[in-house]
């Protein structure tokens, strides 16, 4: 039966409260988070769940939300970290920076810089400073963390030259001076504007490989990022849960890495092309999930729900826009401004009403469009959207308070 968990998987999940009603009809119906949260953690309570809590083998830890409630979920101390160094080790285009011993240094939000702050000072029986040094941000012995700042639009020359140190003084270590730069795309790209404009590229040291990994990449900041570095740029999906599913190679293909792990995709609509990901994993031995229904999106090549195919993981469920034509993702606009031109840096879309839309935007040169530019966009975003478009070109849009972005917003809400 399409989608139903094997012998094997079965034989993993016999004891988990939430899955014996599941287990008695053998049928499992798709999971949602809600459902996951309901009675936690009772249901999912086991005594060898119970021994793990005891030992320290298993934490209680709360999902990276974006722009959503986040979810307490269980599982082994360093869960994400192990699945992304695994990656990292077996990549076919970046396995050599891990075997060369390079460091990780990691430029994302200032919530992760400060988890890694908090983390350290508890072992040590302290309260974290207000400024963490480099030395407090060492998650492990491979990777640290670089921004103190919510808002990376708004990091000072001193930000900016205090990061490039750090960089430098990381990549001492590595007898080749090289390191490995794990990133938000968009901390990335504002880091190489900042640079850029205060005449600090030079300074800037040359990664050996770079991965962004923590949010929707759009599409003109990869094309920013292949013009300024030559090593390979790897795009990573995956989430606290789950561990990471699939990887790009440094040409921008999708290849699976479902260790553990079996994927449905299932239309969000009928009719539509986008496709919500259902992941069956007992990668999390703690916390195995069966079909589970992850919220996120995906295109095919074909349109197909072949979970081999997949061209763009491109957005969230709860995050569709829905338009007289079907639903519309993050990724659907986004290959509409790509397309309109490279110039633009961030955006937002801002509903008014059910008719009425503004798409914000800035460029990566800090000045406005073209007019010919500008009216294919204003044309192309009002076509995608079923509605009365503006565009606004803006020179700053502020990032959200968990530090990433969001694509969408309602004025009306």
């Amino acid at each position: 039966m399409k989608g139903q968990p094997t012998a094997e998987i079965i034989d993993c999940i016999r004891d988990i409260p939430i899955y014996q009603e599941s287990l008695a009809q053998g049928h499992f119906p798709l999971l949602d988070k809600p459902e996951i949260a309901r009675g936690f953690p009772g249901n999912w309570m086991t005594p060898r769940l119970a021994a793990a809590l005891e030992s320290g083998e298993a934490e209680y830890v709360l999902s990276t939300g974006t722009n959503h409630a986040r979810m307490q979920i269980i599982r082994p101390p360093y869960f994400l970290l192990r699945s992304y160094y695994e990656l990292w080790r077996t990549h076919p285009d970046i396995a050599g920076t891990w075997e060369s011993g390079c460091s990780r240094v990691s430029l994302t939000t200032v919530l992760a810089t400060e988890h890694v702050a908090r983390v350290n000072a508890a072992r040590r029986g302290v309260e974290p400073g207000p400024v963490p040094t480099l030395d407090e941000r060492w998650l492990d012995e491979r990777t640290c963390y670089l921004n103190l700042r919510l808002d990376p639009a708004q990091w000072e020359r001193e930000d900016v030259l205090r990061m490039l140190g750090e960089i430098d003084r990381v990549r001492g270590g590595h007898p080749r001076g090289q390191y490995h730069l794990d990133c938000s795309g968009y901390h990335l790209a504002h880091l190489v504007r900042k640079a850029e404009a205060w005449d600090l590229w030079d300074a800037f040291p040359a990664p050996a490989s770079i991965v962004h990994a923590y949010e929707y990449t759009p599409v003109n900041i990869r094309r920013h990022l292949r013009e300024h570095f030559t090593c390979p740029v790897i795009d990573l999906f995956g989430s606290t849960e789950l561990g990471y599913l699939y990887f790009s190679d440094r040409d921008g293909t999708y290849w699976p890495h479902l260790d553990r792990m079996s994927v449905e995709l299932q239309p969000v609509a009928p009719g539509s092309t986008i496709h919500e990901l259902i992941v069956t994993s007992v990668r999390n031995p703690y916390m195995p999930l069966i079909r589970y229904r992850s919220g996120d999106c995906v295109r095919t090549l074909d349109g197909t729900p072949d979970p081999g195919a997949i061209t763009q993981f491109c957005g969230r469920v709860k995050e569709l826009l829905h338009t007289p034509s079907g639903p519309v993702a993050q990724g659907d606009l986004d290959r509409c401004i790509g397309e309109a031109s490279a110039r633009v840096f961030l955006h937002q879309l801002r509903l008014h009403g059910d008719a009425e839309a503004t798409l914000l935007y800035t460029t990566f040169t800090g000045g406005p469009l073209d007019a010919a530019e500008a009216v294919a966009l204003r044309q192309s975003t009002g076509e995608l959207t079923g509605r009365r478009c503006r565009i606004e070109h803006r020179t700053h849009i502020p990032v959200g308070r968990s530090g990433k972005y969001a694509w969408l917003a309602d004025d009306s809400a």
